[in-house]
């Protein structure tokens, strides 16, 4: 991937999975500020790393999921460091009242979503990222694999552990995608 020679194909890029990037951040966190910022994060790791894309390991949306839970976790351990040095982190950008409204819009229509993540908070990590990965986000179990570095044998063990975990929390639509398996 040459995104980072040809702003075109940066563009283009951007505007195709800006909006899945947003849902999969503002369901992980509550911030609109944070959002937004990690969600611009993600998209700046995809310039530095577009040289490691291999097409043949999955698809462009899997391995750009792989980058934003790789950006999503940095910022969790980054937060968890200056939690324990300081009460208050300094230096949020601001936002204009138009873009928090906008990003507090996103949050409350991603709150349903985090109510179903919290439920399934009780999972391993390695069978609630796949979950997640496949009924919510949408991606091939395949594709779920390659985002988390895992063989495809083992995203579907997980991600049938966690399904039969959840059957009796959720109903079987909210933890089965038709097609998915």
């Amino acid at each position: 991937m040459r995104l980072n020679e040809d702003p075109a194909a940066f563009e283009a890029f951007y505007r195709r999975h800006v909006d899945a990037v947003m849902r999969f951040v503002v369901r992980r966190v509550s911030d609109p500020h944070l959002a937004a910022d990690l969600t611009s994060d993600i998209f700046l790791a995809v310039l530095d790393s577009a040289h490691t894309y291999v097409p043949g390991r999955g698809s462009e949306i899997a391995w750009l999921y792989g980058v934003a839970r790789n950006v999503v976790s940095a910022q969790y351990r980054k937060a968890a460091r200056e939690a324990r040095a300081t009460d208050r982190v300094a230096g949020r950008r601001l936002m204009d009242d138009d873009d928090l409204v906008r990003m507090e819009e996103r949050i409350d229509a991603e709150r349903q979503m985090r109510t179903a993540l919290g439920a399934m908070h009780g999972l391993p990590e390695g069978e609630r990222a796949v979950l997640e990965l496949v009924a919510i986000d949408q991606l091939t179990v395949t594709e779920a694999a390659t985002a988390l570095g895992i063989r495809q044998v083992t995203a579907r063990v997980r991600l049938h552990r966690a399904r039969r975990a959840l059957e009796h929390v959720a109903s079987p639509s909210a933890v089965y995608v038709e097609g998915q398996a």
